[in-house]
């Protein structure tokens, strides 16, 4: 799951603040020959409403029969909630990639001015958590020397750490990798791109509330698995 932002048109034609609007995506990558899946739902939902449709969609794609539940977000706000309720059975799982943004921030501030410096220590912190896992990850970064560092250094290595030491239990990605599964959200940021983006995100594009809605819903069921959109229709007549 993940949410983009829509331009919104105001009164008069005047652009007014943008919202943010949810897409969410099931997906199944497939195993001995059977071909990946997956169904994608977006719209100016709130989440209690995403959720039963997620499930409803999980459900139509033998989600009640697989082994394994894998729930892959970037750690949004309500997110981690969201999960234990409507798929109480899935393994969170933080995505690795916005995981190494934080350690990027982490180490340009720590090597400010040494470009090279604090991509070698981001480097060597993002080799840890993935090969080592997040514990020993968190380990190296309460070791660090913080003597003679200005307060808003500090204030970042007290976020920064604090984030890695608030998603321990979803960053094993040493087990995640060698139970074969994915540690990367591109999935569903790519759908973001093609259901939200390619057609709400045009130079000059504002929407209503109604309408950018309404569109998100239908660029979702274009983007889903093959035979969607016919069925929708062929339902719909």
């Amino acid at each position: 799951m993940d949410a983009t932002g829509v331009g919104m048109q105001g009164p008069g034609g005047a652009a007014a603040a943008g919202r943010m609007a949810y897409v969410g995506l099931v997906y199944s990558p497939g195993d001995e020959g059977e071909p990946a899946r997956e169904r994608a739902v977006a719209g100016r939902y709130d989440l209690a409403e995403l959720g039963e449709q997620r499930r409803r969609q999980g459900a139509q794609v033998g989600m009640d029969r697989a082994d394994v539940w894998v729930a892959l977000t970037d750690g949004g706000a309500g997110l981690e909630a969201f999960r234990r309720v409507y798929f109480p059975r899935a393994q969170g799982v933080l995505d690795f990639y916005h995981a190494a943004e934080h350690l990027n921030d982490l180490a340009k501030a720590l090597y400010a001015g040494d470009e090279a410096k604090a991509a070698e220590a981001a480097g060597a912190w993002c080799h840890t958590l993935k090969h080592e896992g997040s514990a020993a990850l968190l380990a190296v970064l309460e070791g660090l020397d913080l003597r003679g560092r200005k307060g808003e250094v500090r204030e970042v290595y007290r976020r920064e750490v604090g984030y890695v030491r608030n998603n321990v239990h979803r960053m094993d990605y040493p087990r995640y990798r060698a139970d074969g599964w994915l540690i990367g959200s591109g999935h569903v940021e790519a759908a973001c791109k093609a259901v939200g983006g390619q057609r709400l995100k045009g130079n000059g594009m504002r929407w209503g509330a109604a309408g950018a809605d309404a569109v998100c819903q239908l660029r979702a069921l274009f983007k889903s698995e093959k035979g969607q959109w016919e069925a929708f229709w062929g339902n719909a007549a």
